[in-house]
């Protein structure tokens, strides 16, 4: 009697969370079944093999289950044709705005403001409002990862770091990419030399020859929406860490792995919510339990029994136990940043930056 009891009990428990599923898959499908347009400014080209190709990317994969028209524009300048361009998307009909760059934030606020019935989204923007969402997502989780196979990968202990603007996101990550290399190679450097532009491919390869004529560097990664140091790193034969997409088809014989983004992961459910008015207007942080961010597969240029290690730190951070920023940290200059025990919160971590841990040198010093 009592495992029929059971038995039955399991059988209801199915039954009844099929009937949530099919209602909520009937539900979802009376919402998509009119079309929603949805506008996408990008600083960059939505083919860039980098920061905005994956946004659109993300966006595309979406756009079929959710019954989606993506309507874009491509290197909108961070000025007034900002503001330009996202009018036109919403005279040709945008219910939902994204933004995928910081410098777009004025105009975004404005726009929001001006047009409180479309929903917008901005990408490494800080805003909040009841029609206005930013996001992020903890990319820095994948930085550390990435930094454990250059630590592991490096011959000559000096590896390059091309980044594009000394702030908090950008620090953020050169100091979790640090870390990552310190907890396998504690003899090994990481030197930063500044672009002071996302996409200019020019001051790109000027701070890689920088780096490659002042250091014995065999590893190159990189925080900026030019490819470029992945083009010289292959024509070097210099090991190199990407960042945005997984670009090892274009780079097969000197590339790693690289940090990326799977947008689709949260604009699927974000864009949903706006369909089912039930949109929220906060900062969103999202990290690798989400799946938002991601480190691309190994290739085979990849040193032997690396994957074992990365596994093992992936597998902490996912257990919400351990992150990156957890003390004792130390910083460049020999001070202790965080003591053991205790971790830097997100405010800090989003917007107090300006320091450089143990084993970074940057091009200020």
């Amino acid at each position: 009697m009592k495992k029929f009891v059971v038995t039955a009990a399991v059988i209801l428990t199915i039954i009844i969370v099929g009937i949530f599923s099919i209602t909520a898959k009937e539900q979802t499908a009376e919402i998509t079944d009119v079309q929603t347009k949805v506008g996408l400014i990008l600083n960059g080209s939505s083919m860039d093999n980098n920061w905005g190709q994956s946004h659109f990317e993300g966006l595309s994969e979406c756009a079929t289950r959710l019954n989606l028209s993506i309507l874009y524009r491509e290197n909108v300048p961070e000025d007034v044709r900002c503001r330009e361009n996202i009018q036109e998307l919403i005279d040709e009909g945008c219910e939902i705005i994204i933004c995928n760059s910081f410098g777009f934030g004025e105009w975004v606020v404005q726009m929001a403001e001006k047009y409180p019935d479309i929903y917008f989204y901005h990408a490494t923007g800080v805003e909040e409002g009841d029609n206005l969402a930013s996001y992020f997502g903890r990319i820095y989780q994948m930085r550390y990862l990435s930094g454990i196979v250059a630590g592991l990968q490096t011959e000559s202990n000096e590896i390059g770091y091309v980044a594009a603007f000394p702030i908090s996101e950008v620090n953020r990550g050169i100091n979790a990419f640090a870390l990552g290399v310190k907890k396998v190679n504690p003899d090994a450097t990481v030197y930063v030399e500044w672009t002071g532009s996302w996409t200019d491919d020019v001051m790109c390869e000027e701070a890689v020859n920088t780096l490659l004529a002042e250091h014995d560097i065999d590893v190159l990664a990189m925080h900026s929406d030019s490819n470029k140091p992945l083009e010289i790193a292959e024509e070097k034969g210099i090991w190199s860490i990407g960042y945005n997409i997984d670009n090892s088809a274009k780079y097969p014989n000197t590339y790693l792995t690289a940090p990326v983004w799977e947008w689709q992961n949260f604009y699927e459910p974000q864009i949903l919510a706006c369909l089912q008015k039930k949109f929220h207007g906060k900062h969103y942080w999202e990290g690798v339990e989400t799946g938002l961010v991601s480190l691309a597969p190994f290739t085979v240029n990849v040193k032997p029994g690396t994957a074992e290690v990365v596994e093992a730190e992936k597998e902490k951070l996912e257990s919400g136990l351990f992150d990156v920023f957890y003390g004792p940290i130390t910083d460049n200059a020999g001070n202790l940043r965080v003591a053991e025990g205790e971790s830097m919160s997100d405010a800090s971590m989003l917007n107090e930056f300006d320091w450089y841990v143990e084993g970074v040198v940057t091009d200020e010093e």
